[in-house]
């Protein structure tokens, strides 16, 4: 039983997880689209400004986080399952 509760806790983990890197990269890449590179008022009062380079590493900086983290996971699964067979 204990196995069960545990494969079902990890299935659980990995999908939250996966909804919060989702949520994550979906807004880094909406960001990129929202704000106006050209005026930096559209951008000055947003977490990590007024300076555009911030305003990135504090709304695109997550996304590219938790998307890295997805592919470096995913190798490392592909790995093992390759060298189970």
């Amino acid at each position: 039983m204990e196995v069960k509760l545990r494969k079902a806790l990890s299935i659980i983990g990995t999908v939250l997880g996966l909804i919060v890197a989702l949520y994550f990269i979906v807004r880094a890449v909406m960001e990129l689209f929202i704000i106006d590179f050209s005026d930096p008022a559209s951008y000055r009062n947003d977490w990590g400004g007024p300076d555009l380079p911030g305003v990135l590493a504090v709304h695109c900086g997550p996304g590219l986080l938790a998307a890295a983290i997805i592919v470096l996971v995913m190798m490392r699964r592909s790995r093992v399952k390759a060298t189970r067979v």
